[in-house]
């Protein structure tokens, strides 16, 4: 997997302003799954310094459903109110575990293995605004006041501000990818952990 590849999905979760993002991947020289686990490690081992977490959601052939994300960003954002709500009513459960944020991530793995597509409250794991995301499921995804990177039910200038900062972080970051610049460079150190 080239990192231009991670960049062009990734770039606004690897720079600190973003919770979360998704990469379907497709391994056209993978044998398997083993290759695609080897790799993701790597990029573990790479980032995790910087408190980023890379993996698989779901496989399907030579393709898997690629997770980047920050836990700390992460444990902010499903622990506000609306969040904890709409998950409950998703059928999340308050994990009396060692780690709660873990057991919600498999949760959602196991929801969308079983459902075969995107549950709606995925948008939550991705860093979309509590608002957006239950605006989403109320309205069946019709209704909204505009698209970017999701569909914005609330605040429609604060969502438009964002998606213009994920673009110009995209860019950035291509840019200085393709100037020598690895990932493990590019990506900014948590400043929550």
């Amino acid at each position: 997997m080239s990192e231009e590849t991670i960049l062009m999905h990734c770039s606004p979760v690897l720079a600190g302003i973003k919770t979360a993002n998704l990469l379907n991947y497709r391994c056209e020289s993978c044998e398997g799954r083993e290759e695609i686990l080897h790799e993701l490690k790597r990029l573990n081992l790479e980032l995790s310094e910087k408190g980023i977490r890379v993996i698989p959601l779901s496989f399907h052939g030579n393709r898997v459903l690629i997770y980047v994300f920050r836990p700390s960003c992460l444990r902010r954002d499903l622990s506000c109110t609306k969040a904890r709500r709409i998950l409950r009513r998703c059928g999340y459960t308050p994990a009396a575990c060692r780690d709660p944020l873990n057991h919600q991530v498999m949760h959602l793995m196991r929801r969308i293995s079983e459902r075969g597509e995107f549950p709606h409250e995925i948008g939550l794991f991705l860093g979309y605004p509590a608002d957006d995301v239950e605006g989403f499921i109320e309205n069946r995804g019709k209704n909204y006041k505009c698209c970017g990177f999701w569909k914005v039910y609330g605040d429609e200038e604060k969502a438009k501000e964002l998606f213009r900062r994920y673009e110009d972080c995209r860019r950035c970051c291509l840019d200085s990818c393709r100037l020598g610049m690895s990932l493990r460079q590019l990506a900014a150190a948590d400043q929550r952990a």
